[in-house]
């Protein structure tokens, strides 16, 4: 499977003053920088989104604001993704979801895995997110990475060991396995 042509975005889902997902995204950015793949890392306390402000559906891809085409001329070229999300309250955190709702096409037919830390490893904001993922047309992979609070991190910064950089692994080969699928499916549109 030659992966050499493909551009995955690893998105880092938290813009929190502090917070952990900083040390996680470096993590997977640095083992995925091991790989034939062009991983591109995305952090959102860097984007510049507003909450939500456009006044057209995003399905419209009739973007009025500078920030808005911004962001989907970065999102458009990519493959597929890795989100990195925390678990706040059960969920993921509103700046990622926020950015997700400023575009449509962007994602449609496109790979997704799902990396994910909280007190209980961020299962449920990944089960949120993956259903709103689903809506946005994008195919996400059944494995799913998840770090724990109090056994995986050292303060604010993420500890993985042997068993995540293997499941982590095998999460980048089915998000590339799966981006080069959808490249041919958005082909035959």
């Amino acid at each position: 499977m030659d992966t050499g042509g493909l551009g995955i975005g690893i998105i880092l889902g938290s813009t929190r003053p502090r917070r952990r997902g900083a040390s996680v995204a470096a993590w997977v950015a640095e083992l995925a920088s091991t790989r034939d793949a062009r991983y591109t890392l995305i952090d959102l306390a860097d984007q510049g989104l507003p909450l939500l402000d456009e006044p057209e559906s995003p399905a419209k891809g009739d973007y009025a604001h500078a920030h808005t085409r911004a962001w989907a001329d970065l999102i458009s070229p990519l493959d597929g993704f890795v989100f990195v999300t925390p678990e706040y309250n059960h969920s993921y955190p509103a700046a990622l979801k926020n950015a997700i709702d400023f575009l449509w096409a962007e994602w449609n037919d496109k790979a997704a895995g799902i990396v994910s830390y909280g007190n209980a490893g961020g299962t449920r904001a990944a089960e949120h997110l993956r259903g709103v993922l689903s809506a946005v047309g994008m195919v996400h992979v059944r494995r799913h990475v998840t770090l724990d609070n109090r056994a995986d991190f050292d303060g604010y910064e993420a500890r993985p060991v042997d068993h995540h950089d293997r499941a982590l692994a095998g999460l980048l080969a089915d998000v590339e396995h799966h981006a080069l699928a959808m490249r041919e499916v958005r082909a035959a549109r």
